[in-house]
């Protein structure tokens, strides 16, 4: 009889017991970034700098209007192309966009916002992207 109530109660008892070394479940911390503008030009892109590295077809009037970044490469253990992203603390560039483009191997945790030919580029510390 001794056996089958200290089986039961083992199972039971150890479910509720906090051990000191383990793991305490935490919010994932947001991905503070640089962000740098660019636009759709050979100088600034490779020779086709209307086609993205996922392939995406960019209007070569208004390219700003597809809202999209380049990431450097270490971000792409995070983000895929095509992914949509949220932008927070970037000021007039806060809000929703799309991977579609990689940066030069020489970044890290930095992205380029796609700007139209006479936009004013900018580059702005602290900023937030997350995915959605």
């Amino acid at each position: 009889m001794k056996i089958w109530v200290v089986l039961l109660f083992i199972p039971i008892h150890m479910g509720v017991v906090h051990h000191k070394n383990s793991p305490i479940p935490h919010k994932d911390v947001p991905n503070v970034v640089t962000l740098t503008t660019y636009n759709a030009s050979v100088d600034q892109c490779d020779s086709t700098p209307l086609v993205t590295a996922s392939g995406f077809k960019i209007d070569s009037l208004h390219p700003g209007k597809h809202r999209i970044i380049a990431i450097s490469r270490d971000l792409k253990k995070l983000f895929k192309f095509g992914q949509k992203v949220k932008l927070s603390n970037a000021g007039r560039f806060n809000g929703v966009y799309y991977v579609h483009d990689v940066m030069n191997k020489r970044f890290t945790k930095k992205i380029d916002v796609l700007i139209n030919y006479n936009s004013h580029t900018d580059k702005l510390d602290n900023v937030i992207i997350e995915k959605l």
